[in-house]
């Protein structure tokens, strides 16, 4: 999945998990003691080009820059892009497909933000500490350096759509012509706005999410479970789901479609349903990343204009209680199997220059992942959504699980609280469920 798929990586596919590979013998164990062999660098990539792994180039942004690069070091560096698959499922099995043959042949990887803390303990990617020292980390969002470090290192340089985040989009108009001044604080004002506006204004759906049981499903169950006080792990990475906070947070996600404030259909949505529905004018509300705001004024896209359309954080179970947001969003790494890593760290520092960005931005609508191109003007203009939700996107923005074995507890997380959502099994059931299954998965690989 692309940026223009939402930077959380929210389509990954139902993959073979760590917990069954390890289990397996033969060529699977074979490759993986290959990997281990030469996990430090010294792989098979020694073409004399940069190779950078990323997913479909939708807007051009990513060749214009190669270009660019490729240009400036003419008769030297040169880089090319292979494009991977749009579905982030589908493209970490083929980047885990190369790492366990122990190919160099990809030097940069463009990795999703949930990616680093995975790849860094199995010694797949290198520790930029050296070349990214703390003075440089310090020019990007606090929130990304978080994402991109492991222990004592930094295993990923931000780039694009980082951070990414959930937002609250509204029809302001709609709103105001129920008298209603502002957007809601609260979980219970969004149903309440929600049900009120989409029948005095006759439209078929208060409020629209992604619910559906991928990882989509995850981000956004994830922000009902934070903004009511819980969470999946403490700050010693033990799980602690199971609590009265988290069961109130699957209680409140639940009751967004048993009030009738969202449609049933949303248990199975994901971002192209949901982001249709609002674009079609048939919902008031609709949880959604930062690109939904580009399409608005585009006639190809929506009727809807942008001063139709308001932005609010993600509500909170009390007033007054921190919101929280789902981080999503694209990094770069180094190949621990390259034989290129100097001259892929150069490709990085190129692509993730303050003048990079800011071009990939203005062209793609992208969020900058350097903290002072928020204030860019040239940016602003080009992607008002980096102003209009600037406090979101710099304070609100928080990590899914920080774990190596994010990968499996992902896939029990989103089975449960898709259940859950759908009324299946009861939120006490849920967590209680995934307190002893991520607990295990906790064991079983350590």
């Amino acid at each position: 999945m692309t940026e223009r798929n939402e930077g959380a990586g929210l389509s990954a596919g139902r993959r073979l998990n760590r917990r069954d590979f390890l289990k397996m013998g033969g060529a699977g164990l074979a490759g993986a003691a290959l990997l281990g062999a030469s996990g430090c660098g010294g792989g098979s990539g020694g073409s004399g080009k940069i190779i950078f792994s990323m997913g479909p180039d939708l807007d051009g942004s990513i060749a214009k820059l190669i270009e660019k690069f490729n240009k400036q070091n003419k008769g030297g560096i040169q880089a090319t892009h292979r494009q991977m698959p749009a579905d982030t499922g589908q493209y970490y099995d083929k980047l885990r497909t190369e790492f366990q043959a122990a190919s160099g042949d990809i030097s940069v990887i463009g990795s999703d933000v949930i990616w680093p803390k995975q790849f860094a303990p199995q010694n797949w990617t290198i520790d930029l500490s050296d070349r990214f020292p703390e003075p440089e980390q310090k020019k990007f969002v606090p929130v990304t350096i978080e994402a991109g470090s492991y222990e004592d290192g930094i295993y990923a340089v931000p780039w694009s759509s980082c951070p990414d985040v959930g937002l609250i989009y509204y029809r302001k108009d709609l709103l105001e012509e129920s008298g209603i001044s502002g957007p809601p604080e609260t979980w219970d004002e969004l149903k309440e706005m929600a049900l009120q506006v989409s029948e005095e204004a006759g439209i078929q759906n208060g409020f629209v999410l992604q619910g559906s049981n991928y990882e989509g499903g995850v981000c956004n169950a994830l922000e009902y479970i934070w903004t009511h006080g819980g969470d999946v792990l403490d700050e010693n990475s033990k799980v602690v789901i199971d609590s009265p906070e988290s069961a109130a947070g699957l209680e409140t996600y639940a009751s967004m479609l048993s009030s009738g404030a969202a449609p049933e259909a949303v248990a199975n949505w994901t971002e192209t349903e949901s982001s249709q529905s609002f674009y079609n004018e048939d919902s008031v509300f609709i949880r959604y990343w930062p690109s939904l705001y580009g399409g608005l004024g585009d006639p190809a896209t929506t009727k809807l204009k942008p001063e139709q359309v308001g932005i609010a954080p993600i509500p909170t179970d009390k007033p007054g209680n921190p919101s929280y947001s789902t981080l999503g969003g694209w990094m770069m790494a180094i190949n621990a199997n390259t034989d290129l890593d100097d001259d892929a760290w150069k490709f990085i520092q190129f692509m993730t220059s303050a003048k990079s960005i800011r071009e990939r931005t203005v062209i793609g609508g992208y969020m900058p992942s350097r903290e002072e191109l928020f204030a860019d003007p040239e940016i602003e203009e080009a992607t008002p959504v980096v102003k209009l939700a600037q406090d979101i996107l710099l304070k609100n923005g928080k990590s899914r699980p920080v774990t190596e074995y994010y990968g499996d507890m992902s896939l029990e997380m989103s089975e449960q609280f898709n259940s859950a959502l759908k009324g299946d099994i009861s939120p006490e059931e849920a967590v209680k469920t995934l307190q002893t299954s991520l607990g295990q998965i906790m064991e079983e690989i350590q």
